[in-house]
């Protein structure tokens, strides 16, 4: 991504943690200059209290929205329209939801359609369709995302089988002679196509969530460049040449 990048945040006050957002911030920063800050919410419920003491702190620009009707949240609504209108009128490069609980899915691929990077910030709660479909997304409610990681045990990395597929197929897709791929084109490739980011799973670069799990092997060539290959490849290549 270009430097200074023109960056919109729009914050689902009713289902975000406001002790995040000096973090959220500071993510952003890597990206480039946050130019609208917005928090929706009904700033008559205590609840919000906590968002309401850091407003001026963080120049964010509250939008209220009255519960008009029980079980019915005007928020939503009125967050997708917001974004919908930027998109039109704004000259923005990274569109940055904050929200824990509701699908905003639908407006996240719009805005991709658009050409835009969508970052979401988010708890665990987040449904995985909205997740999935952000071009990166950080969880906030673990301690290693957004600040020092804590790394978690490398069992539970192995078995999470969706994780193991998509390290493997980003290998795959960039890789050269007996099966080595640089780093760099591996986080490259992982980006083109999922929120993935290792700081989810509790390590600051991917080489570190490489070097954790035992299925892959690394090398470094020219003093810095760092390599991966899958280890069934090392051994399919070991059999070719026993084979001959």
């Amino acid at each position: 991504m270009k430097d200074k990048e023109k960056i919109a945040v729009f914050i689902d006050a009713d289902n975000a943690p406001a002790n995040k957002m000096d973090k959220v911030l500071s993510e952003l920063a890597r990206y480039g200059v946050v130019n609208i800050r917005k928090a929706y919410g009904n700033w008559k419920s205590a609840k919000l209290k906590p968002w309401e003491d850091i407003l001026h702190d963080f120049a964010i620009q509250p939008i209220q929205q009255f519960d008009l009707t029980k079980g019915k949240n005007a928020t939503d609504m009125a967050l997708v329209i917001d974004v919908m209108d930027v998109l039109y009128t704004k000259n923005v490069d990274v569109i940055c939801l904050v929200s824990s609980d509701c699908d905003f899915t639908p407006l996240v691929t719009r805005a991709l359609a658009d050409g835009k990077f969508v970052i979401g910030f988010g708890e665990r709660k987040a449904p995985l369709a909205f997740v999935n479909s952000c071009s990166r997304f950080l969880y906030l409610d673990e301690p290693e995302a957004l600040s020092v990681p804590v790394q978690k045990a490398t069992s539970n990395i192995k078995s999470d089988t969706k994780l193991i597929n998509l390290l493997r197929q980003a290998i795959e897709a960039v890789e050269e002679e007996e099966g080595w791929a640089m780093l760099g084109p591996i986080g490259s490739h992982i980006s083109n196509h999922a929120s993935f980011d290792q700081r989810n799973y509790g390590f600051k670069k991917l080489s570190d969530l490489f070097m954790a799990i035992d299925l892959f092997e690394m090398r470094k060539t020219n003093g810095s460049v760092l390599w991966v290959r899958d280890k069934k490849r090392s051994k399919q290549s070991a059999k070719v040449i026993i084979a001959k």
